[in-house]
């Protein structure tokens, strides 16, 4: 506080001063307002928890093993009428499931076919294509981004390729579809950044904005 009071009179005082002398004077004071100000963090920012939804749809990538099976494929895309071609077992219909619904289908189509007996398998989802953040504003490359499970806000604006020159980091508008609409929150990235504020995972349909900073 004494700071800025500090600040304002070097303003006052530099009222009196002949032009030529007025702009080292207004630097130094705009220095002084600029570095006193209280360091943003997101602590009182009140956001609902992103939904855990994971039910895999056409587009989806995901990741299947089954252990003692090396030579397999790891990784598998569903087909747009809901199929994959899994080993096998072949084309199964697999939208709509849930990863362990999934794993659990595999299992016992295994052991009915007498393929194998009791095999773990283990589905995990890589990429939701229905479910996308878009980042927009000051950031490199604006655009709309797959979910992946765990996606956060820093991890979304590096998909974008970072902060521009112009970014203010200070202020990030997050909005999230909940169950009583649409909500807006600011962020700060360098709270995040700096370990004053935990990073936020998000939703599907989360949109970024990413303002310009005021010089």
């Amino acid at each position: 506080m004494r700071l800025v009071l500090d600040a304002i009179a070097t303003i006052l005082r530099a009222l009196l001063i002949p032009d030529r002398r007025k702009l080292p004077v207004f630097a130094l004071a705009l220095a002084l307002v600029c570095g006193c100000g209280p360091r943003t963090d997101n602590s009182r920012v009140r956001l609902e928890a992103p939904e855990e939804r994971t039910t895999m749809s056409p587009g989806d990538v995901f990741r299947m093993s089954i252990v003692g099976e090396r030579d397999l494929p790891e990784e598998y895309q569903i087909a747009s009428d809901g199929t994959v071609e899994l080993p096998y077992i072949h084309r199964t219909h697999v939208a709509g499931l849930e990863p362990q619904q999934m794993a659990a289908l595999v299992h016992d189509e295994l052991v009915r076919r007498k393929i194998l007996v009791d095999p773990t398998v283990v589905v995990n989802v890589k990429e939701f294509s229905t479910k996308r953040v878009t980042v927009l504003g000051q950031v490199s490359k604006p655009g709309s981004f797959a979910l992946s499970p765990g996606l956060s806000l820093i991890q979304a604006i590096s998909l974008a390729g970072g902060f521009n020159s112009i970014a203010n980091k200070d202020r990030i508008n997050l909005t999230r579809k909940t169950k009583s609409g649409a909500r807006t929150v600011v962020l700060s990235v360098d709270a995040i950044t700096e370990g004053r504020s935990p990073d936020l995972p998000l939703q599907g349909g989360d949109q970024i904005y990413v303002n310009e900073r005021i010089f």
